[in-house]
């Protein structure tokens, strides 16, 4: 038997935190837990169940594949380890069905992204057609202002036609790019959402020249949150200022993947991959046994036992910042 470590994995980028982020405390949204179901109850139902109370539940999207890219899917919970600062958790639940989520779309909306404007509105149309039937979607264009798609009066849908319309009125493909601000706006529209699964998929190049939030504090609230983070980066030569690098960091972090396609081609694969990874995604739940809320950065493993002669990539978060509503213990 083989033992894959999500963090000693190479050819993904996932060995380690980034550098450029090494500095940042993350925090994992932590979830009441009140009520526990088993596993078995668990893969027969379409959705999480709700968990309220007084204890708290850290939970990991994980994304396992063998070395060429497939899906490995079956794998049960027993194959699974979770490790926080070197002891072992123990895992309150697991789900391997299709659960829907709540997904945001934040595209830029800048004058950069004028050559790629129908072809994403295309792709986000194929994305929604490949979801879950019940997934919640929203959409964020982005320039120098940050504005939602859809009209508050429905602010979700999971109609490709509705979102596509949507994208068409918001997407203008000009003014300056408020990257971070999107960012931060993406993560609080998020918690509307009732979906206990959160994800978001960022289109940009990853330049900035007109946000009030910072860099820093942009990742913060990212990393503060339960979100899986998927990037596409459209990246025009000529552009100076364009960051995929910070694209590719927020992707690992927080357990998505990054995309940097070259041709239109492309642009519609990253779309269906990322459709794909979230439907193939397995959920793990735990109570940390360390209960000390210190404000401290908790890192965080996923183990997996792989079949005999298979090798394995896995994929999930790299860790949450505890949280400081008690004191810490003496």
């Amino acid at each position: 038997m083989n033992l894959v470590e999500e963090d000693s994995v190479q050819g993904h980028g996932l060995s380690r935190v980034p550098r450029a982020l090494s500095s940042i405390h993350h925090r994992v949204v932590l979830v009441p837990v009140i009520v526990f179901l088993t596993a078995t109850s668990w893969a027969q139902q379409e959705e999480l169940p709700v968990f309220s109370a007084d204890s708290e539940l850290v939970v990991l999207q994980v994304v396992v594949t063998d070395r060429r890219g497939a899906y490995v899917d079956g794998l049960t919970q027993d194959k699974f380890a979770v490790i926080e600062d070197g002891k072992a958790q123990d895992v309150q639940f697991f789900a391997t069905a299709d659960t829907p989520v709540t997904v945001g779309l934040l595209v830029d909306s800048s004058g950069s992204m004028y050559a790629n404007r129908r072809l994403v509105i295309a792709g986000a149309g194929a994305f929604a057609d490949a979801s879950h039937p019940r997934d919640e979607i929203f959409a964020l264009a982005f320039n120098e202002m940050v504005r939602p798609a859809l009209s508050s009066a429905a602010p979700f849908t999971s109609d490709s036609a509705v979102l596509r319309a949507a994208l068409e009125r918001a997407i203008s493909a000009r003014g300056r790019t408020a990257l971070y601000d999107a960012i931060t706006a993406g993560v609080d529209y998020l918690e509307r959402g009732t979906r206990q699964r959160k994800v978001l998929v960022v289109l940009s190049d990853g330049a900035d020249n007109a946000s009030r939030a910072t860099r820093d504090a942009a990742v913060r609230k990212a990393q503060a949150s339960n979100a899986a983070i998927y990037t596409i980066a459209l990246v025009d030569p000529a552009a100076p200022d364009a960051n995929p690098r910070l694209l590719k960091e927020l992707a690992q972090e927080s357990g998505g993947e990054s995309f940097q396609p070259d041709d239109p081609v492309a642009i519609a694969r990253a779309f269906d991959r990322i459709a794909t990874d979230i439907r193939r995604t397995y959920t793990l739940g735990y109570i940390p046994s360390n209960a000390v809320h210190d404000g401290a950065f908790r890192r965080v493993r996923v183990v997996v036992t792989a079949p005999p002669g298979k090798s394995l990539v896995v994929r999930s978060r790299a860790g949450y910042l505890a949280g400081t509503g008690r004191k810490a213990a003496p």
